[in-house]
């Protein structure tokens, strides 16, 4: 299914060195608006600390501290480690979610292949977060279920389980920001009768910010419990 056309198409230069392909691929280039985005309203958050922060200084400091906030409750005192990770994957994929509401822009986070990226990103994170931690025996042992006689039927189930997570997160992220974007296409494609432009305004428009919002925050929480998972002790997960 189309839909609605970008704005951004930029050359593929490596075509000159013999890789195939004249577009730099339509997620790519708006993943790299995404940074854009973010590296601009970071240096603008940062280029001057004041005591009495601007607007752009205070906003960035909600929202970090905000993931600070969900890091601690989930993970403990040492949640505020993770931060780099769960701060720039849940800003990358708010904005790029966002970024769908913007007429002319596509989301990067509608195609599979950045959801994937991102989710195979937290799997290999918390895993070495786990195997950082406690030690790559200490680590597996955990896979082995508490009852040793247990472990050849538990060891299996877990890895299985452990490996669906990152096509969980990514086929959850993909597949509802991908179903929005079809049914603003269809709208789109048929706005030539007035009606539905009305119902984008009024019933898309504010549906899709509150689904990019709650997508963002369920790939976040859920990338905290597997990190969670992985670090803590037994002591503290039974806390």
């Amino acid at each position: 299914m189309e839909h609605h056309p970008t704005f951004i198409q930029i050359p593929n230069f490596l075509g000159a060195l013999g890789i195939p392909g004249d577009w730099v691929p339509e997620q790519v280039a708006m993943a790299w608006v995404v940074m854009a985005i973010l590296i601009g309203v970071s240096y603008l958050a940062t280029r001057r600390l004041d005591a009495v922060p601007g607007p752009i200084q205070n906003l960035m400091e909600v929202v970090v501290e905000t993931f600070l906030d969900l890091l601690t409750q989930m993970i403990g005192p040492k949640g505020k480690r993770y931060l780099p990770l769960i701060g720039t994957a849940g800003l990358f994929i708010l904005v790029g979610n966002l970024l769908g509401t913007v007429p002319g822009f596509k989301p990067p986070t509608a195609n599979l292949n950045t959801t994937a990226a991102l989710a195979i990103t937290v799997f290999l994170s918390y895993n070495y977060f786990g195997i950082r931690e406690h030690g790559i025996i200490a680590y597996l042992r955990h896979f082995c279920g508490p009852i040793l006689w247990l472990a050849p039927i538990m060891f299996p189930i877990e890895l299985i389980g452990h490996l669906a997570r990152p096509i969980s997160l990514s086929i959850r992220l993909f597949g509802n920001i991908f179903g929005e974007e079809s049914v603003v296409a269809i709208l789109l494609s048929l706005i030539w009768l007035g009606i539905p432009y009305v119902i984008y305004l009024g019933i898309m428009m504010p549906l899709s910010l509150f689904t990019s919002i709650v997508q963002s925050f369920v790939f976040v929480m859920l990338s905290m419990v597997y990190i969670a998972g992985a670090v803590q002790t037994e002591h503290e997960e039974h806390h």
